[in-house]
């Protein structure tokens, strides 16, 4: 298991892809990777890996287990991949579970895309021994193993096990992690028929997004990293509104 990196300011690198999330995790020490374009998320991680105490992949996450429902906070023990199982740093893991005591502790599975089918949600968790999966861990746990870096994963669960995602809400990203609302407005216009579902989406959003910001604050400027200075001193991220995302040109 990697040893969290001596430092006189520890730093943390924050991994996601939307920019609702970025917003939401940025504060002072913490870097934050934030891109739409997936394929130029990696090289960032890799990048991070040079001057950061640890990595956290954080944001939403869709449920792979019907007792997991919208909002519900996930501490991840380990993040399952293509490639195999990678636990997270257990020291800094306990931070986080200790700061988010509500939380489900349970093993996440990473992808490269979400997945959209309630049926495959499901089956992908028995097969995986999961509860939630999202499409950046993967990337943080193989590059914190290749450069010895702790990390964990803290997310919340946007869309629930038994919920279908419809088209519109798989539209790629813009490059900058906000949502392409011309590609969405065109999706809906082709399947008129999803604006139901796709309302049931967002209402299940809204949730989440009160949760992610309510447990923001629950884990300090720097993500309860064991040894960071002013580790519950939520005035810092409370008066933090905004995030610069490290954005690989596309």
């Amino acid at each position: 298991m990697p040893s969290l990196r001596p430092s006189e300011e520890l730093t943390i690198a924050a991994v996601m892809c939307l920019a609702f999330e970025a917003r939401i995790a940025a504060a002072a020490g913490v870097t934050v990777i934030c891109n739409g374009r997936r394929e130029r998320l990696r090289d960032q991680v890799q990048r991070a890996c040079e001057h950061a105490s640890g990595l956290i992949s954080f944001g939403v996450a869709g449920g792979l287990d019907p007792r997991v429902r919208a909002g519900d906070w996930v501490v991840a023990a380990s993040v399952v991949t293509p490639t195999g199982r990678y636990p997270t740093d257990l020291r800094w893991t306990r931070q986080l579970r200790a700061a988010l005591p509500r939380a489900h502790y349970a093993d996440l599975s990473g992808l490269d895309a979400p997945v959209a089918d309630p049926a495959t949600k499901l089956a992908l968790g028995r097969r995986h021994g999961t509860v939630a999966i999202d499409t950046e861990s993967h990337v943080v746990a193989e590059e914190a193993a290749r450069c010895g870096m702790p990390f964990v994963v803290a997310r919340v669960v946007l869309d629930p096990a038994w919920r279908a995602l419809p088209p519109a809400a798989l539209v790629s990203l813009k490059a900058d992690g906000n949502p392409d609302i011309g590609g969405v407005a065109r999706s809906v216009l082709r399947t008129p028929l999803q604006s139901f579902a796709l309302g049931r989406i967002t209402a299940d959003a809204v949730r989440a997004w009160a949760a992610l910001r309510r447990g923001r604050l629950a884990l300090g400027p720097r993500f309860a990293l064991p040894g960071a200075a002013s580790e519950l001193d939520r005035a810092a991220v409370a008066m933090t509104g905004e995030a610069v995302c490290e954005l690989s040109t596309p």
